[in-house]
Parts: C-alpha cells; sequence; structure tokens
C-alpha cells in the first residue's frame, strides 16, 4: 500500500466520508450529485489503492470495517484542511471577512470569549464566529479532525490516546478560583452572617441542600470528587450534573441548589454569591487549545490576539482582588 503514489484523489475522500455518514452509496452518490454507477466505481479504486476493505454490505447499506473506519477519520482531517485552506486563502484576498470556530468548555468562556468577540466584531463586522459548547471529549477531537479551530477554556492534561500531547498545543491566559455558589438570601448564607465565632458554614454543611455538579468527563468533577475523598465526605445524591450556565443560574435562582462557578461569574451576578467555604484544590487554568501543526487563518489570529488582551485585564482584576488561589 502507498497512499502517496498518486492513485489517491480527493474525490475518493469526500465519497468515503458520505458512504460513512449515509450508510449507502445510493444515498451517498445523491448527496454528492454522482450517479450511482460513478460512486460504486470510485469506491471500488479507494479499495483497490488501500488494498483492504473498508466497508461490508449490509440488508440495509454499507458499514465500515476496522479500515473504514480508520482511514475516515484521516479522510475527515484532510478534507477540513483543504476547506481551511480556501478560507485562508479567501481571507487573504478579502482581508476581513471568514469564520473562525470556537469550541468552549464548561464555563470556560462566559466573561473571557464574549468580550474578546464583542471587541472582535467591532474590528471585523463581516467576519463570523461560530461558538460551541462541549465537554473535553468531544472537543478535542473535533478541534483534531478540523472541525473546531479553537478550544477556549480549562487548559491541562490532555485526554485520550498517548499521541493527543503531541497534537495540540495549549497557552495559559490566567487562573481563576472556582466557588461555591448559591442564591442571595439562601439558608447557608444567613448562617454564615449568624455565625459570630463559630466555624461558619463547612462543605458537610452544604451536603444538606440539594447541588449541580458538573458532568464526569470534566477536569472540574474530577477535583472537586478528590476534594471530597479528602474531607472525608461523599458526592451529593441529591443532585443535578449540568454543563450549562444559564440552566444552572436558573436552578439556582429557583432553589436552595449549591453550584461550582467560576470567580468571574459570581463578580457580575447580584442575584448569585459565593459561600465562605475554601476549596484550596479546586479552581481552573483558562487558556486556548490549538492544533499543534495546523497554519492560524487570519480569522484565528484576529481572535488569539483579543483573548490574550482581554485575559490580561481579567488577570489584574483577580490580581488585584487578591484571588491569586
Amino acid at each position: 500500500m502507498d497512499l502517496l503514489d498518486g492513485r489517491l484523489k480527493f474525490r475518493h475522500l469526500t465519497l468515503l466520508i458520505a458512504v460513512y455518514e449515509h450508510g449507502s452509496v445510493v444515498r451517498a452518490a445523491e448527496s454528492l450529485h454522482l450517479t450511482q454507477p460513478a460512486a460504486t466505481r470510485t469506491l471500488r479504486e479507494l479499495e483497490a489503492v488501500a488494498e483492504l476493505p473498508l466497508f461490508t454490505r449490509v440488508p440495509r447499506g454499507m458499514l465500515p470495517t476496522v479500515y473504514g473506519e480508520a482511514l475516515v477519520g484521516h479522510a475527515r482531517a484532510v478534507v477540513a484542511e483543504v476547506r481551511r485552506a480556501e478560507e485562508h486563502l479567501t481571507g487573504l484576498r478579502q482581508g476581513r471577512d471568514g469564520t473562525v470556530t470556537v469550541g468552549t468548555l464548561l464555563a470556560g468562556a462566559n466573561v473571557l470569549l464574549p468580550r474578546a468577540v464583542a471587541r472582535l466584531k467591532r474590528e471585523r463586522p463581516r467576519l463570523t464566529v461560530v461558538v460551541r459548547e462541549g465537554t473535553p471529549d468531544v472537543l478535542h477531537p473535533a478541534l483534531l479532525g478540523g472541525e473546531v479551530d479553537v478550544i477556549v477554556g480549562r487548559v491541562g492534561a490532555v485526554s485520550g490516546d498517548g499521541e493527543g500531547g503531541e497534537r495540540i498545543r495549549q497557552c495559559m491566559l490566567y487562573r481563576e478560583p472556582i466557588r461555591l455558589a448559591v442564591r442571595a438570601g439562601h439558608p447557608l448564607l444567613e448562617r454564615a452572617r449568624h455565625g459570630g465565632a463559630g466555624p461558619g458554614v463547612t462543605l458537610a454543611d452544604a451536603l444538606a441542600h440539594p447541588w449541580i455538579l458538573p458532568v464526569e468527563q470534566t477536569a472540574l468533577r474530577q477535583e472537586l470528587a478528590a476534594l471530597f475523598v479528602d474531607r472525608g465526605l461523599s458526592l451529593p445524591v441529591d443532585r443535578v450534573e449540568c454543563t450549562s450556565i444559564l440552566t444552572m443560574r436558573a436552578l439556582l435562582l429557583q432553589t436552595d441548589m449549591v453550584a461550582l462557578l467560576p470567580e468571574l461569574v459570581l463578580r457580575d451576578d447580584e442575584h448569585l454569591a459565593a459561600l465562605p467555604v475554601e476549596l484550596p484544590s479546586v479552581g481552573r487554568t483558562v487558556g486556548v487549545t490549538e492544533a499543534a501543526h495546523r497554519t492560524r487563518t487570519p480569522a484565528l489570529e484576529a481572535l488569539l490576539h483579543h483573548l490574550d488582551e482581554e485575559a490580561a485585564l481579567l488577570r489584574a482584576s483577580l490580581t488585584g482582588g487578591n484571588h491569586g488561589d
């Protein structure tokens, strides 16, 4: 097998992806505006180049073999890079047009990203910004596959196979504490205010109320679980697991729930407050994650510039507020 001998064509890759996504040569051909015989011939050519069976026929269509599953991932990355090259050239030609797609992690960009995007849009109103929210197990493959240009949010260890750390690069922008958040007027806040010289409110006290936890796929959930083990506590049984800041805020305002929220989110919300409970091992380093060897488009360069500038202001704000933990 030699995929670089000139026989592999771009049309082979687009058909491979179409058959994989539609599960049928007929539907794949329709999506690509090809005749069925032409699509079948192209698929046979690709299998001849690969010297491996890529699909098996089933009563209702086609199923990928292990070889097809492997190749389609690379095909998507190649097609995405070609599309990126087109966008790059278009952006260079048109100057201020283009698209940048941003992935954002749990609570990862509800302060930093909107500010940076607002500055970017004032500077380049014709540039389109697409924001996709998700967990690391979803966004990192999307980044490596070319579906996302950059991830803004928590940076840290890369999950997945051993190549993951070599295929991405991360840049830290600032460190932000995580607080236990409740609604203004919550019983635990009243208890803290009238605690006198007593021990005040503890993490164990908060377990008397329902919780909103990060989902299991997040580093924040893992840090919280480790903290509970260290304090000899079990994770709350009465809980909701959620990644949506809007949903979390609505639940906090309507109930006596307790949630983990970043310091900067709580600062700007007069209806929420932080409990006076120290969480020394729970925090987040906010930054950007990129594919290591991918060429930046002008649109991405512009966004990264504004992210850097806004992050500098947030760093100063956190340091000035003595929240350097």
